[in-house]
């Protein structure tokens, strides 16, 4: 039994220790926070709105159905429902009826209704999937920040595994009087130096990934870690397209500018629907009644009273507008001016986007561009960093000089790393004004 109950909490233990070891890779992040995300989630509730909208539209073209009864004891002078004569005596009656109505024609604003929650229905959409780009653009470079800093970390590491190793031979030296106390003086101020900032680039991972676990709304920071993969540049043939075809590319698939066609659509809408109310009403009724009264001049009970006494009507409506004190002719100007209004705001979204995309072009190139002059800079950087280190290990330069070698070396490192993953995720940014889905982004 025993044995029994030790392995159970072995296997427990196990899948506890795993669930808590789990480190998730950037594309675990990015579905978890559009799947969980709260702007996210409130951006989809603007959809289910939005469906609530078409399906009133469409009740519109439904016959509307109401039944109404009533129960009342009357006394003193007052109508018999049954023969409509007033009568001095207390009576109870009871009536009920059904009534039907159906717009037949009402200036095509049912219609109208229709189509403009329609147009609703694709904005609130395109309104999301915007949401979700820019969710997956902040969790990305959130994570290449987490990514960064753990680099640079391992950078600093390997630098003070070197430090640490001349410490050792430089006292060996010392104290064989080969080289001054001076130096070993130097190399050890630089070996604490080192420990400073390591510290400090632990706290920098620390403070990085606490910040990504808020973004997916992950409570548990002592064990949320990611993957420390070595990302690879992907992408670099789409900065070889003119800014010009990417900007574009981008008017088609962007959705700034869906939305922004979307809003001008429904304001057109709501003129035609503005318009609609300068036109007559047609409606279609149909009447059921019935009454009952328990002082029925012919004693008839009262199955036989709801029989006998039913009645039904039914007809057409017309309802002209005349004059409403100009108000369907102002409601009519105020939609023309959301008209123009999101006229101006479409053309200033294409405006902001030609900027952006542009602005993202030459970031990118940039980016690039400082990427590849600090992977020269590194490989300079190791060359004098080798030659620093025949040079200390032979005793012709000094300790100073050798951890100013060392220090420009570690300088280089963190550069490379730094411009690698903030290339990286401008031609993500890239990627996305030219229309690849948010999931297909390749890292």
């Amino acid at each position: 039994m025993k044995k029994s109950v030790l392995l159970i909490l072995a296997f427990l233990f196990a899948i506890t220790s795993q669930a808590q070891q789990k480190k998730w890779s950037l594309q675990e992040c990015v579905v978890y926070a559009l799947e969980n995300n709260i702007s996210i989630k409130q951006s989809a509730l603007d959809i289910e709105a939005a469906d609530i909208d078409r399906a009133d539209a469409i009740g519109n073209f439904i016959p509307s159905l109401n039944i109404q009864s009533s129960l009342s004891s009357n006394g003193g002078l007052s109508i018999n429902p049954t023969n409509n004569r007033f009568e001095n005596t207390r009576f109870t009656s009871f009536s009920s009826g059904a009534t039907s109505s159906l717009t037949l024609f009402d200036g095509l604003r049912n219609l109208r209704q229709l189509q403009r929650a329609k147009l609703s229905q694709l904005s609130s959409q395109y309104s999301l999937e915007l949401m979700k780009d820019n969710i997956a653009l902040f969790v990305a470079n959130a994570y290449l920040t987490v990514l960064f800093n753990k680099q640079s970390l391992e950078v600093l590491k390997t630098q003070n595994i070197v430090t640490s190793d001349q410490l050792k031979r430089t006292t060996e030296l010392v104290d064989a009087g080969v080289l001054p106390k001076g130096d070993l003086l130097q190399i050890e101020a630089t070996n604490a130096d080192e420990q400073q900032r390591i510290i400090v680039a632990e706290n920098n991972i620390q403070i990085s990934l606490i910040s990504l676990a808020q973004t997916l709304l992950i409570k548990d920071y002592q064990n949320f870690d990611i993957l420390e993969d070595d990302y690879d540049v992907f992408g670099n043939e789409i900065l070889m397209q003119s800014p010009y075809d990417l900007i574009a590319k981008a008017k088609e698939e962007r959705y700034e500018i869906k939305v922004a066609e979307e809003n001008k659509n429904i304001a057109e809408k709501d003129v035609q629907l503005a318009r609609g109310a300068y036109y007559p009403t047609l409606t279609a009724f149909y009447n059921y009644n019935t009454r009952y009264s328990d002082n029925d001049a012919f004693n008839r009970d009262f199955t036989t009273q709801l029989y006998e006494n039913d009645g039904t009507s039914y007809g057409l409506q017309l309802n002209i507008p005349v004059l409403n004190g100009f108000a369907t002719r102002n409601q009519v100007q105020r939609s023309e001016i959301n008209v123009k209004r999101a006229e101006y705001q479409l053309e200033q979204a294409e405006l902001d986007l030609e900027a952006d995309v542009y602005q993202a072009y030459v970031d990118a190139q940039g980016a690039l561009k400082a990427y590849e002059a600090a992977a020269v800079a590194l490989n300079a950087q190791e060359q004098a960093y080798d030659y620093a280190t025949e040079r200390f290990n032979v005793g012709l330069t000094n300790a100073f000089d050798f951890s100013q070698a060392k220090s420009r070396l570690e300088i280089a490192q963190t550069e490379v790393v730094r411009t690698k993953y903030d290339y990286i995720f401008k031609l993500k940014v890239i990627e996305l004004y030219f229309g690849i889905p948010v999931t297909d982004l390749k890292f």
